[in-house]
């Protein structure tokens, strides 16, 4: 399945792009691409990950929800892990 990455608009493979979703606990990222809730799908690179956080509507936008800051301390945690660019 091709998915559209939210922060570069490009087109990818599913197991390119990780899935973040927003939950009844708020937004987490799913490695497994298959929890339950509104999803959207994010490159696995730290250039798009700073345009997300940048842009904070496009996440907010394409999981019709607002964000927390709970939420972003969730994802920059996990976008640490990034090493390129």
């Amino acid at each position: 399945p091709v998915r559209t990455c939210i922060a570069c608009r490009q087109t990818g493979d599913k197991r390119e792009l990780v899935r973040v979703v927003r939950t009844a606990t708020g937004v987490v990222v799913d490695p497994t691409g298959k929890q339950a809730g509104r999803g959207a799908y994010v490159h696995q690179t730290l250039s798009c990950w700073q345009i997300l956080f940048q842009k904070r509507g496009l996440l907010a936008n394409a999981l019709k929800y607002e964000l927390q800051p709970v939420d972003f301390e969730r994802l920059q945690l996990y976008c640490a892990r990034f090493t390129s660019v």
